[in-house]
């Protein structure tokens, strides 16, 4: 109970750590204060160079940014590099040959996954299903070739679900074309604590952990035929709800749930069912999760910022992004602000909140940007095709 009940409290947005996709339990909002409404010259503490090319995004812990990326002619050279987060002196390189396949769409890389972090270490997982642990000195702690366990695996556009972890378990999102599954490992020894057969198929999704009380919880994955919940302790399915499909990742907050799904559709979590709230089809994010903030949604959609109610779905505002922008970045918020990165590095910062809409500031990074920034310390870290960039006041 006391092991179930620390890993909550690490999950909680209070604390100053960004240690997955999306920040803490995969909301995309930080508690930080005074962050800087510019991303710019002016705010730019420091950047740092990379050895390859990355689609994933950074994350926070203990004072250490992670990232992940990939190079050679092939993309069969896989890096995992830890930055001091207040200087971005690099600290520790370590870097795996690829035992998969390294196909993918263009646009991907098989740096896609974003890492994720706990007081033991950095668990990074590939698209060539390289699966390995860090301690937070560089050691390598354990790794698995998943595609030597599973040889079947297979994603022709690229794997890119990234792990998600909950009470030293490891959640190992493995939706494909070939042996699919999802499974929970032992962080400590990278062994199977269970393993989910799933419906062969293509996936982007990276799944969540929904607490229930002190002692249990369940994590919710989202695939093109639905939405299913898995005990976290044994893998076994206990509930599924077929109308909620879609590619990008949805969201818990406020005890609502918010699902893209042809839209955006928010419902009320009970005992294994769904009490839809509301829903609304022109919401289509395509790669970008929908966010919640302060009691609002906001959803990236066709050129679009819109900002509704969270418990009605009324439409507030709606922000018109400036020139044609392609999102795969999901938006983050804190400070009552809300940060929208497209893929050619434009930064838009909004007001959060308000009955109409308040741009803070628009700014040209020139370069490709396509993983989600990471929040922490009061700074917004950045990691583009080329570099790892930090913004912060002062």
């Amino acid at each position: 109970m006391k092991a179930l009940l620390l890993t909550f409290a690490l999950a909680a947005p209070a604390l100053a750590d960004w240690p997955q996709f999306r920040g803490p339990n995969g909301s995309g909002v930080s508690a930080d204060k005074n962050l800087p409404e510019k991303i710019d010259a002016t705010t730019q503490q420091w950047a740092a160079d990379l050895p390859g090319r990355s689609v994933a995004s950074p994350i926070v812990f203990g004072g250490h940014v992670y990232v992940a990326c990939s190079s050679g002619n092939r993309e069969d050279r896989l890096h995992v590099l830890a930055f001091d987060a207040a200087t971005g002196k690099k600290l520790w390189h370590r870097q795996l040959a690829a035992t998969g396949s390294t196909a993918c769409h263009p646009k991907s890389a098989m740096a896609a996954m974003t890492p994720v972090a706990d007081e033991k270490g950095v668990y990074t997982l590939f698209a060539t299903g390289d699966l390995a642990a860090f301690d937070h000195d560089g050691k390598l702690l354990w790794y698995r070739s998943l595609v030597g366990d599973y040889p079947t695996i297979s994603n022709q556009l690229g794997l890119a679900s990234s792990p998600a972890l909950f009470d030293g378990k490891l959640i190992v999102p493995m939706d494909n074309a070939g042996e699919s599954f999802i499974a929970a490992l032992d962080t400590g020894t990278g062994k199977n604590v269970w393993k989910t057969t799933r419906p062969a198929d293509i996936n982007w999704v990276t799944p969540i952990v929904r607490p229930l009380t002190s002692t249990d919880a369940e994590v919710l994955q989202q695939g093109p035929k639905g939405l299913t919940a898995y005990d976290l302790a044994t893998g076994k399915e206990k509930w599924s709800h077929k109308a909620a499909g879609g590619s990008p990742t949805p969201s818990l907050a406020d005890g609502l749930l918010i699902v893209p799904s042809g839209g955006v559709s928010v419902f009320k979590p009970g005992d294994g069912k769904l009490e839809q709230v509301w829903t609304s089809p022109k919401y289509r994010t395509g790669y970008s999760s929908p966010l919640y903030y302060d009691g609002r949604v906001y959803a990236v959609a066709a050129g679009r910022v819109f900002s509704a109610d969270a418990k009605t779905g009324k439409d507030v505002w709606a922000y018109t992004l400036k020139g044609k922008q392609m999102m795969y970045a999901s938006p983050v918020a804190g400070d009552g602000k809300v940060y929208v990165l497209s893929d050619a590095g434009a930064m838009t910062v909004l007001k959060a909140g308000g009955d109409t809409e308040e741009e803070l500031s628009v700014t040209q990074l020139k370069a490709e940007c396509m993983g989600t920034p990471a929040i922490s310390g009061g700074a917004v870290f950045i990691q583009t095709d080329k570099q790892l960039l930090c913004f912060k006041k002062g």
